[in-house]
Order: C-alpha cells, then sequence, then structure tokens
C-alpha cells in the first residue's frame, strides 16, 4: 500500500454557485465509494477552486449532509503570493488563505509561469511563505515539448527544483510534495507515457537526496489525467497520485480518478 493523493485543479472555472454543486456530487460520490472499498485507506483529497470560490465551498463541507465524508476532502489555493500583508493590489497571502479554509496550495504552475511570466525564484518564494505559514505546498515542475525533445528534461527538472532545496525552510519534511508536469501535456489530451513520469519521477525523487531529503518524497503527476489513464501512473512505483485539471471540472471523471487512487492505495489496482 501507498499513501496517494489526488488534487483537483479547477483553474478560472465555477462560479461560487457552480464550486457548491461540483462539490457536493463529489462529496455524494466519496460516500458511495467507501460504501465499495470500506473505511480506508482513504487518498487524500483536494480541491483548488478559483478564489472566488472558496467561501461558497468552505460553505458545502459544513453541511451536515456531508458529516462522515467531508473530512476527506480539503480545500487548496491556486496561487499565493510570498507576502504576508501589504500594497500587492490582486494578491492573496498564505494567511488568506488559511482563513479561506485552505490546506494546501499549488505553485509554479506552468500557467503562472508561462502565461504570467513567473520566474523559479517568484516560484520558490511562493512556496517557502507557504510552507513557513503552515500550507501544505504542491510545486509544479515541468520540461515543455521542445526541452523533451532536445534531451532537456533533467536539466529543466534540476534548474527548476534547485532554489527550491536550497531554500527549503525548517519543517518542510511532511508538507512538500512535486507535481511532475510536463508543460506540452496539460490540458491537450496528450498524456506523458508512463515509463516517462516514472523516470521524471524518480530523477526528481533522488534529486532531493542529494539535497538532504530525508525519506520519501511525494511525487504526484500532472498532464491531461483521465479515469482512463490514471491507473497506469498510479501503478508507479514513484508516482503517488495527480495533480488533475479538465477531468476534476465533472464530478464523474474526478471519482472515476480517485477511485484508480483508492485502489492503488489499497494495492488492488
Amino acid at each position: 500500500m501507498k499513501s496517494m493523493t489526488v488534487v483537483g485543479n479547477w483553474k478560472m472555472h465555477t462560479t461560487p454557485q457552480e464550486a457548491r454543486i461540483l462539490l457536493r456530487d463529489i462529496l455524494r460520490g466519496l460516500t458511495h465509494l467507501r460504501e465499495i472499498h470500506g473505511s480506508g485507506p482513504w487518498p487524500r483529497v483536494l480541491v483548488a477552486p478559483p478564489f472566488t470560490s472558496l467561501a461558497a465551498c468552505q460553505e458545502t463541507l459544513r453541511d451536515d449532509e456531508f458529516a462522515e465524508t467531508v473530512w476527506a476532502v480539503h480545500l487548496a489555493g491556486q496561487d499565493v503570493f510570498w507576502e504576508a500583508e501589504g500594497a500587492y493590489t490582486g494578491a492573496i497571502s498564505a494567511p488568506m488563505l488559511l482563513a479561506s479554509g485552505c490546506r494546501a496550495v499549488v505553485v509554479g504552475h506552468s500557467e503562472r509561469r508561462r502565461i504570467f511570466r513567473e520566474t523559479d525564484e517568484e516560484a520558490v518564494l511562493k512556496a517557502r511563505a507557504a510552507l513557513q505559514a503552515g500550507l501544505d505546498v504542491f510545486f509544479c515542475v515541468g520540461e515543455g515539448e521542445d526541452q523533451r525533445e532536445a534531451g532537456e528534461t533533467f536539466a529543466v527538472l534540476r534548474r527548476q527544483l534547485e532554489p527550491l532545496w536550497e531554500r527549503l525552510p525548517a519543517g518542510a519534511q511532511g508538507k512538500l510534495a512535486i507535481a511532475y508536469e510536463p508543460v506540452w501535456a496539460i490540458g491537450t489530451g496528450r498524456a506523458a507515457r508512463p515509463e516517462d513520469a516514472e523516470e521524471a519521477a524518480q530523477f526528481i525523487r533522488e534529486d532531493a537526496r542529494r539535497h538532504g531529503w530525508e525519506g520519501d518524497l511525494p511525487v504526484l503527476y500532472g498532464g491531461s489525467v483521465t479515469p482512463e489513464n490514471a491507473g497506469s501512473f498510479f501503478r508507479l512505483p514513484s508516482i503517488h497520485g495527480a495533480l488533475v485539471g479538465g477531468a476534476s471540472l465533472k464530478a464523474a471523471s474526478f471519482l472515476g480518478i480517485l477511485e484508480a487512487a483508492w485502489k492503488a492505495a489499497e494495492g488492488s489496482l
């Protein structure tokens, strides 16, 4: 058995009302899955709605209907700023995420890096601030298609990870996971080959150990994860879950991925 984590990244989707409906459907589906698989081991489940829908999701998690299931699902932020407060128009701090019910945050997603020009250094500053505030961090890394074709995957991963290892705060053990997301697989319907994902995950874990990380570092795979292909990733020894984009926007497909994670956790996949 291995610990499994699945994070649903809703990106810029769902109004507060739509978020309530989606989360309710997920929670009801989890109740059904629990009836099938028993009490455990549960995969860890997080959803990352837009900032404007966090309050609606927090209210839904407090609904009496989900009293027996709610503990299995937690909220995550999609991004965070590296200062706790200040004159930073539009920014959201780690204390704000905690006050909104978040347990974790996604940092360094390729869309933040590519569209919003976030640098490796900025991503590390965000991760450090979140960890220091007590949030769990899913730190995203991954190569572009041209970089993979040029044989530069490991060099890119090393460049993205190096400043992270150098600036990890005390207590990061058990609070940090790496999400390997090949940029060319995100939102394209072209998932990485399982053997390529395993090779990248092994490299990430070995790189962490070279920098003094003790124990196993959780590595999630992200990039066109679906109910149909999730099991092929969850069977891999170095993959401990998934960061899911489009497939997390429909309860049925997200629950299909969660069931695959559940089977991997209990060793029946």
